[in-house]
């Protein structure tokens, strides 16, 4: 096998064997703790600009399927402490490595993925380059930032999935932000036409067509850059059932007056524990994020999840707007379906709306 180095921006080296593309890449390295899940990690947009690492040891066991992709590929690179060269699923459609060459994403293999973990754990996210010479000067690496992200992954046109089975109930505008393909499919599943909005549409060309709700998806990057974004949400609060979704959460939070902070290293995993604030309740879930909303600034909304682990904000109503959101993913896949009620209640937000508008029978 071919050496390859992972190198982080304070100069810590780490050899280890080269997998996937055969180039060098820069990115702020995360770490996710999913004991499953990873062909979902590697097509979540959510990930744009960040070289991914695997906590746990053996990744690619059950190759690639396509189907199960939540988008397209935005890592930066890929770090695993051992990959499978030979995976065994009866859906098994080639291997993670060949997965990998074909999106251009370059990847490690062999390295001590426990130690690089706990070095990000006690001083925080840091960016990395992988290469296959150790660079003298760091300063690229340490000069790196995601910017830009959302307009990176969101979709360019509008276009509308039906439901194939369950009959048409509602609609539902969703603004792509990075959204997963799952967003798309619980939506479905419950009976709602979805049109699908790039990031940048306004308010007015969406309220034009008349949804019945609107779905604020996740999305990478941070959520303060996004003033455009935050000032479209703004004009649509209240106007119709909302509900966000990661990014979403952080955007409508921000278009209330609120805060966001970013993460010393994040929640990425199928694992976390969440309360409810006012209840007795803890669900486990999946989350994807760098930033969360500062509960201490919260103007118009009110807390109603927190993480069970640092007390971070993880789910806001907003009682006077008609709205809610949440910072994990209620749609988790693979993952954890604790959560996925919510759906539910954004189903239930739109059924009380369009049976109180003006012109419906009693």
């Amino acid at each position: 096998m071919k050496r390859r180095y992972l190198v982080l921006e304070d100069g810590t080296v780490f050899p280890g064997e080269a997998i996937g593309a055969e180039c060098e890449a820069i990115g702020e390295l995360v770490f996710t703790t999913g004991m499953c899940g990873y062909l979902e990690t590697l097509t979540d947009p959510s990930y744009y600009g960040q070289i991914v690492m695997q906590t746990f040891p053996m990744i690619g066991n059950y190759g690639v399927i396509p189907e199960d992709f939540e988008g397209t590929c935005h890592v930066r690179g890929y770090v695993v402490r051992e990959l499978c060269g030979q995976p065994s699923n009866f859906r098994c459609q080639g291997t993670l490595d060949a997965f990998l060459r074909q999106q251009g994403v370059p990847g490690i293999s062999g390295v001590d993925t426990r130690e690089i973990t706990k070095i990000i754990r006690e001083k925080g996210v840091m960016n990395a380059v992988l290469c296959d010479t150790v660079p003298l000067d760091l300063a690229p690496v340490n000069a790196y930032a995601v910017r830009d992200a959302v307009a990176q992954v969101t979709c360019h046109a509008s276009y509308t999935r039906v439901p194939e089975k369950a009959p048409v109930r509602f609609h539902v505008a969703l603004l792509d932000y990075g959204a997963k393909q799952n967003i798309l499919r619980e939506l479905l599943a419950r009976g709602c036409a979805v049109t699908v909005y790039p990031a940048d549409t306004a308010a007015e060309t969406l309220l034009a067509e008349k949804p019945d709700g609107i779905m604020l998806s996740n999305g990478p990057g941070d959520p303060a850059e996004n003033t455009f974004c935050i000032e479209q949400i703004k004009k649509l609060c209240g106007k119709l059932p909302m509900f966000g979704i990661c990014l979403g959460h952080q955007l409508l939070a921000l278009a209330n007056g609120a805060e966001t902070v970013k993460l010393k290293y994040g929640h990425r995993g199928v694992n976390q524990p969440v309360k409810e604030v006012n209840g007795t309740r803890t669900y486990i879930t999946s989350q994807n994020h760098g930033y969360a909303v500062v509960s201490e600034t919260l103007k118009n909304g009110v807390l109603r999840f927190v993480n069970a682990n640092d007390n971070t904000c993880e789910g806001i109503v907003y009682p006077n707007a008609g709205a809610f959101s949440v910072q994990f993913h209620p749609e988790a896949c693979s993952g954890p379906k604790d959560t996925s009620f919510l759906f539910d209640e954004f189903i239930s937000m739109m059924a009380c709306e369009t049976e109180t508008a003006p012109g419906k029978d009693d």
